[in-house]
């Protein structure tokens, strides 16, 4: 199983003092979260695209692009480009670009997103929601299968016959499709072949075995491989015990999912319901590197995933903490993981 890291590399005060770092800093300090990461081992790095004040990174491949010459290993994700309200041939460019800087480690994990700044910024209507990225992903994939392109659609101008440049390391730069829940997304994903990306940030993550079964029987349906990988997101966060990792995280989970709860019409979030989201079958992956390879073990047996990102620094979270928790989850628990998977697998193949 692959095993990484996501951020959204957030802004936000810390609760306590209500100060928060600045937009220099926090860029600092995530290329640190990188590049230890990739020195640790993980195979993963995924950075996510937002346009709020309470996040710095808007352009996640400009990032990578800066994490690519500072890496060896990692492959480096975006975790999400919005592409509903992108430009496909920039979007393609752009990790093509990272591609060739890295030596052949970029991808793009494309999605709706999850917050809708984003479409009124660029001019795009929010009822054409789920056709705009329907259309966009068509034009994004015609370039990476083909050097030159015609293209025609509703929501950007045609494309007749142009080349695309410069070409990625990879043939194909990888696709993944990001989802939260969403059932058309997930067939949309399995029809087109692509690897899917599931976002557990609520709830019992058993809810969502239907929605990767839904997904492998649309891949077979379409004629492509069952086996097509499926990568879990999740909120998490390691401390060296339990106690301390639950104690140290649900202020700055709490607050932040306050904050956005306000905007969304959505209920408080207290301690009891915090503890109940970290129990064995909540979507929390927060605790002791015992508990997060129990949780990651777990949702392994349901979805029978090939990858799982963390996705860490969650509300305001002191830096050196982030760097412990990526310390704890990549050489105490990629490891423990990664040796039980691979010892399900053989089992199963026995």
């Amino acid at each position: 199983m692959e095993l990484g890291v996501y951020t959204f590399a957030e802004l936000a005060a810390d609760p306590a003092t209500g100060t928060a770092i600045s937009p220099r800093q926090r860029m600092h300090d995530l290329m640190e979260e990188i590049e230890l990461a990739d020195r640790l081992g993980l195979q993963v790095f995924g950075v996510g695209e937002h346009h709020r004040p309470d996040f710095v990174v808007s352009s996640p491949a400009v990032v990578l692009g800066a994490a690519a010459a500072v890496t060896n290993n990692i492959r480096l994700t975006s975790a999400v480009t919005v592409l509903s309200s992108d430009d496909p041939v920039r979007v393609f460019e752009d990790f093509a670009t990272i591609d060739l800087l890295s030596d052949g480690r970029a991808e793009i994990m494309a999605g709706r997103g999850s917050f809708i700044e984003s479409f009124p910024l660029f001019g795009y209507d929010l009822d054409d929601y789920d056709e705009l990225f329907a259309e966009k992903l068509e034009l994004l994939l015609k370039l990476i299968e083909s050097e030159r392109v015609t293209w025609e659609g509703k929501h950007r101008a045609a494309i007749e016959d142009l080349g695309v440049y410069p070409r990625p390391e990879q043939d194909p730069l990888p696709v993944w499709i990001a989802v939260g829940g969403n059932p058309q997304s997930v067939i949309r994903a399995g029809l087109l072949g692509l690897p899917l990306a599931v976002a557990i940030i609520g709830g019992m993550p058993e809810r969502f075995g239907p929605l990767v079964e839904l997904y492998r029987q649309a891949l077979t349906q379409a004629g492509h491989d069952p086996a097509t990988p499926v990568g879990i997101n999740s909120h998490t966060y390691l401390a060296d015990t339990s106690e301390q990792a639950a104690d140290e995280f649900f202020r700055p989970y709490a607050t932040m999912m306050n904050r956005i709860g306000r905007e969304r019409g959505w209920s408080g979030m207290n301690r009891e319901q915090y503890e109940q989201l970290r129990g064995p079958r909540g979507a929390l992956v927060v605790g002791s590197p015992q508990d997060v390879i129990d949780k990651i073990l777990f949702e392994h047996e349901i979805f029978g995933n090939q990858r799982f990102l963390a996705q860490m620094s969650v509300g305001f979270l002191p830096h050196e903490k982030v760097m412990r928790s990526i310390e704890l989850f990549a050489t105490e628990v990629a490891p423990a993981v990664r040796e039980e998977v691979a010892r399900r697998e053989a089992a199963e193949a026995a």
